[in-house]
């Protein structure tokens, strides 16, 4: 991912392989003009999030085999849309997030210091 920075402006780090997650299922919260979603955010999941989500129409915790998804617990480390992870946090319901495997362009959405304040270290 050397073309691509994180929030921090280092090199954007790997957000989770098992399960595969990024909009392009390589592991990484990167995105291009593609996807609509902006799957830009590494979060880890709580049962508090995966709640809130599941409310507001996108069920992350369902297994969906045709799909390949296999459903989130938490712990699980995910890329969340930068708008779903601002709505979260607007309602107080933010999961904590990877702040260097988090894709820069997320400032554009969402306030540094926000991120920051759900900030966890990596566990690589």
């Amino acid at each position: 991912m050397k073309d691509k920075k994180n929030v921090l402006g280092g090199a954007l780090e790997s957000c989770c392989f098992a399960p595969k997650t990024g909009y392009f299922r390589d592991g990484y919260c990167r995105t291009d003009e593609s996807d609509r979603g902006r799957h830009i955010i590494c979060a880890e999941m709580t049962e508090s999030f995966l709640r809130f989500t599941k409310e507001h129409g996108n069920d992350l915790s369902t297994p969906r085999p045709e799909f390949g998804f296999p459903g989130l617990k938490p712990g699980d480390r995910w890329c969340l849309c930068a708008l779903r992870w601002k709505e979260a946090w607007e309602e107080g319901q933010a999961p904590s997030v990877i702040l260097e495997a988090c894709e820069e362009s997320a400032l554009e959405i969402i306030p540094l210091e926000a991120l920051q304040e759900h900030a966890i270290k990596a566990t690589h």
